[in-house]
């Protein structure tokens, strides 16, 4: 359930405003609106903060063995501080260097073939009134250069002539005889040895600074630790700065009171607890119902069973709003049958199984919500794969009978081999008819006030209709015909039929619940507004039926990703097989099969959190009418470091 909340606001003295603060925080109950706060302490909190992350971030990108990795070094918050500056320094210091070896690496390539030059040798002879300049030229063109120019070819290669020209004087401009395609090679500013050592001294250097980013992965747990300091700080300083204020004046002008004041929600349950401590610090409050206009967080409470669910939404970010439906249970319940039919096996169902028993034995005492998750799911996929005979995807053939004769008989694929996908597909249609029908009847109950519960229920009806005509058109329509053809319809592998007559009664329904839908959908206390308003969204209401239909169809990737990692398995089996028949490579059939069903049940997982999420918080709740847009209450209190 969403726990109701109810809006408060404090007044305190201003000048107790720093206290009254670490009082509130120390409560933990408000949720605070949003404030922007501002100065100088907020700046260098978050200055200090941004180059603590910036540290942890470098130290991070060096990877070490766990066995080399250096004991951890507890110390102060301000010395850690120092250690980030100075770990964000070298790392700075690092970059240059590579900066420069790059640019002195590039200048080497482009003097590589003239051997060793010195800027210096050539202004010295220039002093003497011998001035050389360097050229490069094609080779069939050295012989076009002008017999008043003097050359002393260097070397030749790749086609390419390399040449000094010599003059007595210094040449300002481009001379009149020398080709265009000669090419005036540009003098480094150092020479080439010096440049090298440079090269040389940068990685001494670089070695020199990457031993001691080494040496500080000792402090990463410290930096860990000022991070979430700082970040305490930054919410403290950011509301401290960020508060209403005001100054109270006496009628001949002077100042009497400074007053400072900030509004936030409190749990309906934490009331007694926030009247309390407003009593014990002398702050005067109010408390009223919050408006449809204010940003209200949500607070979920459910029973433990429902809340192992939390760490999944958590994951995924995801927070009905404050006047939404709270769902966790039925997402719960859902989402293990779609994880059940995605990865569609008992093995791998048992593998996920033992994951989740090893992380429950590891796990702390109230933070077990993960791996009960977890284990939860395992066992759902086993039963499911129990019931279709699907076992590491081993043919039914070599299965023990006894697995065999465990399996259900509408979806199992060594008992009912001819019809088991069709019931599976049959099966997927009923989770979306089960599913989809519960939003609406939510809905149903949540406007049962208001004649708009009638368009809920048209809504519904057009869910029950359409469900037949899925059946129809994606599953058989020979078995689901339009039209009463006076034979009994067999819907679940037999086992249930439903009466000749069904055809024209969906159909019937289908209609009359587009017609509520129509009237009634947008009711906000007149009929004919309702109807006008279907009218002028014509288009829309019509595209409604269309996607009542896809929604129900999307549920069938239930049974298409199931197949799709069932039939990876049986791939990686067959490859595997032959290989057992000859001893010396048994190992790479064990290392096959390993990596393999590894890589399926990796697939697995993404196509669960693609699909299976995608079918709780997208058909699910659009038909619920959620648009998941609450943020989740987080009070102002002191963080656990």
């Amino acid at each position: 359930m969403i726990v109701p909340m109810k809006k408060v606001s404090i007044v305190v003295l201003d000048e107790t405003r720093k206290e009254s603060l670490k009082a509130l925080r120390k409560v933990g109950v408000v949720h605070l609106e949003a404030i922007e706060g501002k100065g100088v302490a907020l700046s260098a909190y978050k200055d200090a903060s941004a180059t603590v992350d910036k540290a942890i971030s470098i130290l991070e990108e060096i990877k070490l063995p766990k066995k080399l990795l250096p004991r951890q070094v507890k110390i102060g918050n301000e010395s850690v501080q120092n250690e980030a500056k100075q770990i964000v320094a070298l790392s700075d210091k690092k970059k240059a260097f590579f900066e420069k070896i790059t640019q002195n690496s590039n200048e080497l390539e482009r003097l590589s073939k003239w051997g060793e030059v010195d800027p210096a040798v050539l202004a010295s002879l220039a002093e003497q009134g011998i001035f050389l300049y360097l050229y490069e030229i094609p080779e069939e063109k050295y012989n076009s250069i002008g017999e008043s120019l003097k050359t002393i070819v260097v070397n030749s290669s790749n086609k390419v002539t390399r040449f000094l020209l010599s003059s007595e004087s210094e040449i300002t401009e481009r001379p009149a005889d020398m080709p265009p395609e000669a090419y005036a090679v540009p003098l480094p500013e150092k020479s080439t040895r010096t440049i090298k050592n440079e090269i040389l001294s940068a990685k001494q250097e670089i070695s020199r600074i990457e031993s001691e980013l080494l040496d500080a992965k000792k402090y990463v747990s410290a930096l860990k630790s000022c991070r979430s300091a700082l970040a305490s700080e930054i919410e403290f300083e950011n509301v401290y700065s960020g508060m209403g204020h005001d100054e109270a004046q006496s009628e001949n002008g002077s100042s009497e009171t400074k007053l400072a004041w900030l509004s936030g929600y409190v749990p309906e349950d934490l009331l007694g607890t926030f009247k309390a401590s407003c009593r014990t610090n002398s702050w005067a409050y109010t408390i009223s119902e919050p408006s449809e206009e204010d940003p209200v967080p949500t607070k979920l409470h459910n029973n433990k069973l429902v809340s192992i669910i939390y760490p999944l939404t958590d994951f995924l970010d995801v927070t009905p709003g404050y006047h939404e439906f709270d769902i966790s249970g039925w997402f719960l319940l859902f989402f293990c049958v779609f994880f059940a039919m995605i990865f569609a096996d008992a093995g791998y169902g048992a593998l996920v199984t033992i994951v989740g028993l090893i992380l429950l034995a590891k796990s702390k005492s109230g933070k077990r919500s993960l791996s009960v998750l977890v284990t939860v799911l395992g066992l759902c996929t086993c039963l499911w794969g129990v019931m279709t005979c699907s076992w590491f995807g081993i043919d039914t053939k070599l299965l023990p009978e006894s697995l065999v004769n465990l399996s259900f008989y509408p979806v199992s694929s060594a008992k009912n081999p001819a019809n088991y996908e069709n019931n599976q597909k049959v099966f997927c249609f009923m989770l979306a008819i089960l599913q989809l029908s519960i939003a609406h009847i939510k809905c149903f109950f949540a406007d049962r006030k208001s004649l708009k519960c009638f368009g809920d229920l048209g809504s519904l009806m057009q869910l029950w209709g359409m469900f037949y005509v899925v059946m129809n058109m994606v599953v058989d329509g020979s078995r689901f015909p339009l039209e009463d053809k006076g034979v009994p319809i067999p819907i679940f592998g037999g086992a249930l039929s439903l009466p000749s007559s069904i055809p024209m009664i969906a159909i019937g329904v289908l209609v009359v619940g587009f017609v509520l839908s129509f009237i009634f959908s947008n009711y906000e206390g007149s009929v004919g507004k309702s109807v006008l308003e279907s009218c002028k969204n014509i288009i829309s209401v019509l595209l409604g039926v269309v996607n009542v239909f896809s929604d129900i169809v999307s549920y069938i990737r239930l049974w298409a990703v199931g197949l799709a990692g069932a039939a990876i398995s049986q791939t990686v089996n067959s490859m595997a097989g032959p290989m057992f028949g000859k001893l010396a490579i048994v190992i790479f059939a064990v290392v096959l099969l390993v990596f393999g069903h590894g890589l399926n049940m990796i697939l697995n997982l993404l196509s669960v959190i693609v699909h299976g999420v995608r079918l709780n918080t997208l058909e699910f709740s659009q038909h619920l009418g959620m648009a998941w847009s609450g943020t989740k209450y987080r009070p102002f209190k002191e963080s656990e470091i």
